[in-house]
């Protein structure tokens, strides 16, 4: 057993009364909080015994001190530990079961539990693959940014408009009096989209979108006046480009082609603006004010029908009327109305579009090049003129051919001598625009001797490209002269005198320092050319050139029968026989009388000259070659 304590070994009372009432507390260190002070050793009342070392009292660090917390309070960021059972203490000295009597009674400071260290909160933005956030815009998105979020009434009510007046007027098989109507709602609808805009937020001018509203209509009203299939067709292209250049912005060259591909393209994106439009109007209306609007339109149209029939069936004068005013009905007839309506309108809407949130694709700044000394570019240029101009003196004989000089050459045709005319005008009109555009763009005009010496050379190399243009129309009309007149023939001799205006154009630019509006004067040329065309009424040109060369027996009659409506006063005038067989196709193409959608003047004329279907005779009506 262990010796029991002497009394002497003992404290005493009065160092009983200064010991901790509760030593659980001073004896449980991971209770005791981290700024809680260590206890002080406590010295007994009476004097210390002899032979014993004097009480040591232990002060704290007064580096370590820490905010005081209450006690049994735990850190934040530790759990607090279970409760431990109370240790036994300690001896003072080894050997000792306990403290001797008169000894000082020393309590060991709690021991403070280290804190773990806290791991940062990672940043999330840096751990996630998707960067948060709105998205950068693209590219396409930067050149032609939504700018309005919802189509205003005007636009609303335009795309109404126009889908109906366009599904009711418009034929789809031939040309007619539809075309120029249709076209005259599109394009007011436009207008007044444009003219109800803030004049600082229009891409284009209200004077310059009517000038390409007024040749839209006029090249659609070509349907009205010419039969030629063909040529009505180019004049449809044609008034397509025109209602793009009327709603677009754009001013170089590529923004002019791209305007061509944006109004389709505007059409698809104007859908969720149309729609969000749609709301706006509900929502401000209310579902009852949109209801009684179709309900109105339905009762509308539903007495039209019936006081329309009652007096239809009253009187035979009005029964006509009515029956030239209504299309023939027959199960493909809502399908065509929805048809023609839905693309009437998705055109209205992508122009619309694009008067609110204008494209800048193809038109923006174009990068800085680096510019070139007057002599690195000079040479070049000089070089291809000069070979240009020893072409032309050396060729005169060629380029300004007759038809003496075709006989006399062997193995040369007129074919052959046309061909070679066409093919040297495309080449020499293309080889001169990228030489201009190369040396406008490279060559430094920084002194007024680099601006005369551009001017002067480019101006020249324009010269030569005209002396072509006049030769290929000469070798063209030697053709014609030889082999009579077809519609490929008038409509490259067209086109040739196009290309010649494009560089007078071209030279023109060169003087005037304004250059941006020269892509769109030549598109505005073509359009002056294709009217040009509807007004020399080409097919019946064809036919009265041919039927003057009857004659000599170097007219091909067949050919003349695969012409329009419009060839018919002149084909009147051929020989019996030859008549019935250029007038047979047109009699059965005119026989059956227009609705007032398709009425067209050619084909008006020609039903009065062949009012009946005519049959050919034993006249050789056949392709001879």
């Amino acid at each position: 057993m262990p010796a029991q304590p002497t009394p002497a070994e003992q404290p005493t009372e009065s160092a009983r009364a200064d010991l901790p009432t509760q030593p659980a507390q001073a004896e449980q260190p991971a209770r005791s909080a981290p700024d809680e002070r260590p206890a002080q050793s406590v010295q007994p009342a009476g004097p210390a015994p002899t032979g014993q070392p004097a009480p040591v009292v232990h002060q704290p660090n007064a580096t370590t001190q820490t905010p005081a917390m209450p006690i049994g309070a735990t850190p934040p960021g530790l759990r607090k530990p279970p409760p431990q059972p109370p240790r036994p203490p300690q001896p003072a000295h080894p050997g000792q079961q306990g403290p001797q009597q008169g000894a000082v009674a020393t309590l060991a400071p709690p021991s403070v539990q280290p804190q773990p260290q806290q791991r940062p909160v990672p940043n999330p933005a840096l751990l996630s693959p998707v960067r948060l956030g709105p998205p950068n815009p693209t590219p396409f998105q930067l050149r032609w940014p939504a700018r309005s979020v919802a189509a205003g009434p005007e636009v609303l009510i335009g795309g109404l408009v126009v889908a109906v007046v366009a599904a009711a007027a418009l034929p789809l098989d031939r040309p007619g009096i539809g075309w120029p109507i249709a076209g005259l709602a599109l394009v007011s609808a436009l207008l007044v989209v444009l003219l109800r805009m803030d004049p600082e937020r229009r891409g284009t001018s209200a004077v310059e979108a009517t000038c390409w509203s007024v040749a839209t209509v006029a090249l659609l009203s070509v349907g009205v006046f010419r039969a030629a299939g063909w040529l009505f067709a180019l004049c449809v292209l044609g008034a397509f480009g025109s209602v793009a250049l009327a709603v677009g912005a754009g001013r170089r060259v590529p923004a002019v082609f791209m305007a061509l591909l944006n109004l389709p393209v505007a059409g698809f994106r104007a859908l969720p603006w149309v729609r969000w439009g749609m709301a706006r109007a509900r929502a401000k209306e209310g579902t009852s004010g949109a209801s009684r609007v179709l309900a109105s339109i339905g009762l509308g149209l539903l007495l039209l029908v019936v006081f329309g029939a009652l007096f239809a069936s009253a009187d035979a004068a009005f029964d006509r009327i009515v029956r030239a005013i209504l299309p023939d009905l027959s199960l493909a007839t809502p399908f065509r109305w929805v048809f023609v309506g839905a693309v009437a309108a998705w055109l209205t809407f992508g122009g619309a579009y694009l008067l609110h949130s204008p494209s800048t694709i193809g038109d923006g700044r174009p990068r800085d090049v680096r510019t070139v000394r007057w002599y690195e570019w000079v040479v070049p240029v000089g070089a291809v003129l000069a070979v240009f101009g020893i072409f032309v003196g050396v060729q005169v004989a060629v380029l300004f051919g007759d038809r003496d000089y075709v006989m006399r050459t062997a193995g040369l045709t007129f074919a052959d001598y046309a061909r070679k005319g066409f093919w040297q005008l495309l080449v020499v009109t293309l080889l001169t625009l990228v030489v201009i555009a190369v040396a406008v763009r490279k060559a430094s005009r920084e002194t007024a001797r680099d601006r005369v010496l551009l001017r002067v050379l480019l101006g020249l190399l324009s010269l030569g490209a005209l002396v072509v243009v006049v030769s290929a129309l000469w070798r063209m009309d030697v053709y014609e002269q030889a082999y009579g007149f077809s519609r490929l023939r008038v409509l490259v001799s067209a086109f040739e005198l196009w290309l010649g205006g494009v560089i007078v154009l071209i030279m023109v630019a060169g003087v005037v320092p304004v250059t941006r509006w020269l892509p769109r004067a030549a598109v505005a040329l073509w359009v002056v050319t294709l009217l040009g065309l509807a007004v020399l009424n080409p097919d019946r040109f064809i036919a009265e050139q041919n039927v003057a060369r009857f004659a000599n027996n170097n007219t091909d009659v067949w050919y003349l029968s695969t012409l329009s409506a419009d060839a018919a006063p002149a084909l009147d005038k051929l020989p019996a026989g030859a008549r019935e067989c250029a007038l047979s196709e047109i009699s059965r193409d005119v026989h059956e009388a227009d609705d007032w959608r398709g009425w067209n003047i050619g084909r008006a004329e020609a039903r009065r000259i062949v009012p009946e279907p005519v049959s050919v005779s034993n006249y050789p009506c056949y392709r001879r070659y």
